[in-house]
């Protein structure tokens, strides 16, 4: 079985996402009149010979100039990036193990287990936004309002309803009347408030047993005179052998993936 050839299609297939993805947030995040207005926010003449040429930069392009440099952040805070890499983070840590697996294992890690989680949102904008786009069946702003819906559903499904009214209180709004009309930029903060939440609730289990072995081998050496040898180093290969033998990272990478809710 060969692979399939990256062509050209696929590349434009892959700036048009990003360009729905980036609009939908620039769009939820800045108001609606400073995309209806077309005015320039910047003027520039330069000097000539034959006359000065004038330039102007729109407050549209600047913002999206904007986004586009700050999307990546923007995905990765508003997908199931956020509780994968502080697990990861937390149970090396546990582990003892120091810069073992090195940060570019964790990050990349935490990169596919988050795409494999999100895939039904990808394909539901992908779907539904982007190929009906593409093929000219939909108006750009449609496919904007498509490719908003799914992210701003997975987002709510993970969040906490305190969350949302802890924000809303802080922003001194009134309760929403349903979830759908939650503003983006309460959705957001308490998206990743419930997500921080959860990491550190994971977390606090992953913890457990490896604190209970390092709480062991501290008492055997204590009980052994032992006191100047760092029991970190000698409960360290314990921790390892329990880990592999519970197959540890198939039980780590399964309860992540199960506690998004999807539906």
């Amino acid at each position: 079985m060969g692979f399939k050839a990256f062509t050209r299609q696929d590349m434009r297939q892959l700036v048009v996402f990003a360009l729905l993805v980036s609009a939908a947030v620039l769009g939820a995040l800045l108001p609606a009149q400073a995309f209806a207005e077309g005015l320039p926010l910047i003027n520039v003449t330069s000097a000539g010979k034959g006359g000065g040429q004038q330039y102007s930069l729109t407050l549209q392009l600047l913002a999206l100039m904007t986004t586009l440099s700050l999307l990546p952040s923007l995905l990765l805070m508003m997908s199931a990036f956020v509780r994968i890499i502080i697990v990861l983070s937390l149970l090396r840590q546990a582990l003892g193990t120091g810069q073992t697996p090195p940060n570019n294992v964790l990050v990349g890690l935490s990169l596919f287990l988050t795409l494999f989680i999100m895939e039904p949102v990808l394909n539901d904008v992908y779907k539904n936004a982007i190929v009906p786009y593409m093929n000219d069946k939909m108006s750009f702003d449609n496919a904007l309002a498509l490719a908003e819906k799914p992210i701003r559903t997975f987002m709510l499904h993970q969040t906490r309803g305190d969350d949302i009214a802890l924000f809303m209180q802080i922003a001194h709004k009134g309760e929403p009347v349903s979830p759908e009309t939650v503003p983006f930029m309460t959705l957001v903060p308490a998206f990743m408030t419930s997500e921080l939440k959860s990491a550190f609730t994971i977390g606090f289990l992953i913890y457990i047993p490896f604190v209970v072995i390092d709480f062991i081998i501290a008492s055997v050496l204590m009980s052994m005179g032992m006191m100047m040898l760092s029991p970190m180093m000698i409960s360290m290969p314990f921790k390892l052998m329990l880990f592999v033998l519970v197959d540890g990272w198939g039980l780590i990478m399964g309860s992540l993936a199960s506690s998004f809710v999807m539906n």
